[in-house]
C-alpha cells in the first residue's frame, strides 16, 4: 500500500506551556520513532499546507477565527478555556495541521497514495463550530469531511473516533447532517471529559442515526471494545456505505496513558485499524486518512503510531477477511 506521511516541523513551535499534556515532546517522541523503525523510506512524505479560509469558515464560524486569530496575535496564552493554551503562532500553526488532512485527501483522490496519517497537532475533535475546547482549536477532522465533500464530490464520510474522550465537536458539527457518520468509542461521560457523548446521542433532524456513540466503562479492556467494535460499529458502517473514512486516532484509552482510566494494550489499537482499513477497502476504495488526537503516555503514542502505519503500508492479509467474516480474532 502506498501510505502518506504528513507531518511539519512547526507543528512543535506550538508552545502549550510547561506541564501541559499536549506537549511538542508528542511529536518529537514520534517522529522519532518512525525514524527510528525505519519506515520514512516506505512512506510517501507530503508537505502539508495551510487550510484555506474557505476551508476553515465550511465548518467554524467567521467570528470565532477572528477570535482566534486575535488571540493568538495579541500574545494571550489561551482561548476560550484555560486547557487550551496557545501561543503568539498558534492559529497558523493550527491552520497548518487542519491542511494536513486536505493534503492527503487530495493525494488519495489524485491516485498519489491510497491512504494516509497526519502526525498533527494540535489536535481538533473537541473543537466547536464557535469555540475552542479541551487543546483543540480547529476541528481537523470536520475540515478534512467537508473539503472532501465539497472539493473532491465524496457524498458520505465516516469519522470514526476512537480516542478516550468523547469528540463533541465533531458530533455537534455533524449532529443534523445524514452525509456524515459520526462514531465513536470513549470512555463512559460520566467519568471523563468533556461528559458528552452517551447513547442515546443519535443525531438530529435529518442527521437523527447518523450520530453512533459507543460509551465504554472505564477499566474497558481490548476484549470488550473489540466486542462493540465488531458488533456494533462495523455493521452500521457498512450499512453507511462511506465514499471516505477519516479516524480520530488517539491513543489515549491505552492502559498506561495519564489522562483517562482505560485498559486498551497496543493490540486492541491494532485490531481496530486492521479492521478499519478493512472497512475502507470494502466501502470506500481502501480511502482512509487517520489525524492524529490524543495521547500522552510519549512512550506508548510512539509506539502505537509506528504500528498503526505498518499496518496502513501492509496490504490486507487473507487471515483479516477471514477474521471480518467469522469473528472477533
Amino acid at each position: 500500500m502506498r501510505t502518506g506521511w504528513l507531518t511539519h516541523p512547526r507543528y512543535i513551535e506550538h508552545d502549550t506551556g510547561q506541564g501541559h499534556p499536549e506537549r511538542p515532546d508528542r511529536l518529537r517522541a514520534i517522529c522519532a520513532a518512525v525514524e527510528k523503525a525505519g519506515l520514512l523510506d516506505r512512506l510517501t512524505v507530503i508537505e502539508p499546507r495551510a487550510a484555506e479560509e474557505e476551508h476553515l469558515l465550511a465548518v467554524h464560524e467567521k467570528d470565532y477565527l477572528e477570535r482566534l486569530e486575535a488571540a493568538c496575535k495579541t500574545g494571550a496564552r489561551y482561548i476560550d478555556v484555560p486547557d487550551s493554551a496557545i501561543c503568539r503562532d498558534s492559529h497558523a500553526i493550527a491552520r497548518l495541521s487542519a491542511g494536513a488532512g486536505l493534503a492527503a485527501i487530495d493525494a488519495i483522490m489524485d491516485g498519489r497514495i491510497d491512504n494516509a496519517f497526519c502526525a498533527i497537532r494540535p489536535p481538533g475533535h473537541h473543537c466547536e463550530v464557535d469555540r475552542s475546547m479541551g487543546f483543540c482549536l480547529l476541528n481537523n477532522a470536520a475540515i478534512a469531511a467537508r473539503y472532501a465533500q465539497r472539493v473532491h464530490g465524496l457524498s458520505k464520510v465516516l469519522i470514526l473516533d476512537w480516542d478516550v474522550h468523547h469528540g463533541n465537536g465533531t458530533q455537534h458539527i455533524f449532529e443534523s447532517d445524514p452525509t456524515v457518520f459520526y462514531c465513536s468509542l470513549h470512555e463512559h461521560p460520566s467519568f471523563c471529559y468533556p461528559g458528552t457523548g452517551y447513547a442515546w446521542e443519535k443525531g438530529e433532524g435529518a442527521g437523527e442515526g447518523a450520530t453512533l456513540n459507543i460509551p465504554m466503562p472505564p477499566n474497558s479492556t481490548d476484549a470488550e471494545y473489540q466486542e462493540a467494535f465488531f458488533s456494533r460499529f462495523l455493521p452500521a458502517a457498512r450499512q453507511f456505505d462511506p465514499d471516505l473514512v477519516i479516524v480520530s486516532a488517539g491513543f489515549d484509552a491505552h492502559e498506561d496513558d495519564p489522562l483517562a482510566s482505560e485498559d486498551l494494550t497496543q493490540a486492541c489499537f491494532d485490531w481496530m485499524a486492521k479492521r478499519t482499513k478493512e472497512l475502507a477497502r470494502q466501502c470506500s476504495g481502501g480511502r482512509l486518512v487517520s489525524l492524529l488526537e490524543g495521547g500522552y503516555n510519549l512512550d506508548v503514542l510512539a509506539t502505537c503510531v509506528v504500528s498503526h502505519l505498518q499496518i496502513l503500508l501492509q496490504e490486507s492479509e487473507e487471515e483479516d477477511l477471514m477474521l471480518l467474516k467469522s469473528g472477533l480474532g
